[in-house]
C-alpha cells in the first residue's frame, strides 16, 4: 500500500471524528448504541459480502483486516450519529435524508474510490448497492427504536 493511500484511509476514518464535538453528550449517549451497532453489522456484512465478492477492495489495512474499516468507523458511524440526531423521530425525513446520501454515495463517491483504487463494485450494480443501503438504514432505525424501548432516556436528559 503506497503512503497516500495509508494517508487517506487514516483521514477517512479520522475526520468525521473531529465534527464530534458538536453532536452534544445527550445525543452521543442516545444515539451511540445504535450506531454501535450498525458498525459491527457492516463488519459481519463486508465478511459476507467478501464471499460472495459483493464488491472488492484491491489492498487491505493489514492481512485479515476488511478494508472498509476506515468508511465503517469514520463516516459511517460518525455519519450516523449526526442523522439519528437531526431525523430519528421524523421517519420520513430519516427515510430521505438516507436515501440522499447513500445514492450521493453509490452513483458520485464509489465512482470517485473506483477510479483511485479503494474499491469496485463485482457482483452487485449499483442500484442493488442501493437497495443494500436501504436495508441498513431501515435496520438502524428499527434498532434504534427498539434499543429506546428497552432504555428509556429519563425526561431531563438532552438529546
Amino acid at each position: 500500500m503506497k503512503k497516500a493511500d495509508k494517508l487517506l484511509m487514516i483521514l477517512m476514518g479520522a475526520l468525521p471524528w473531529l465534527t464530534i464535538w458538536f453532536i452534544g453528550k445527550g445525543t452521543l449517549k442516545r444515539f451511540l448504541p445504535g450506531s454501535i451497532f450498525m458498525s459491527l453489522y457492516l463488519i459481519a456484512e463486508g465478511r459476507f459480502a467478501e464471499k460472495k465478492k459483493w464488491w472488492w477492495f484491491p489492498y487491505s489495512v493489514k492481512p485479515n483486516v476488511l478494508a472498509e474499516l476506515p468508511l465503517i468507523f469514520g463516516p459511517f458511524l460518525v455519519g450516523s450519529l449526526w442523522i439519528l440526531k437531526y431525523t430519528y423521530g421524523k421517519f420520513n425525513l430519516f427515510l430521505l435524508v438516507n436515501i440522499l446520501i447513500d445514492s450521493f454515495f453509490t452513483y458520485f463517491g464509489l465512482n470517485w474510490f473506483k477510479k483511485i483504487g479503494y474499491v469496485s463494485l463485482v457482483r452487485l450494480n449499483k442500484f442493488q448497492l442501493s437497495i443494500v443501503f436501504l436495508i441498513k438504514s431501515l435496520i438502524l432505525y428499527g434498532f434504534q427504536m427498539v434499543y429506546e424501548k428497552c432504555y428509556p432516556l429519563s425526561k431531563d436528559s438532552p438529546s
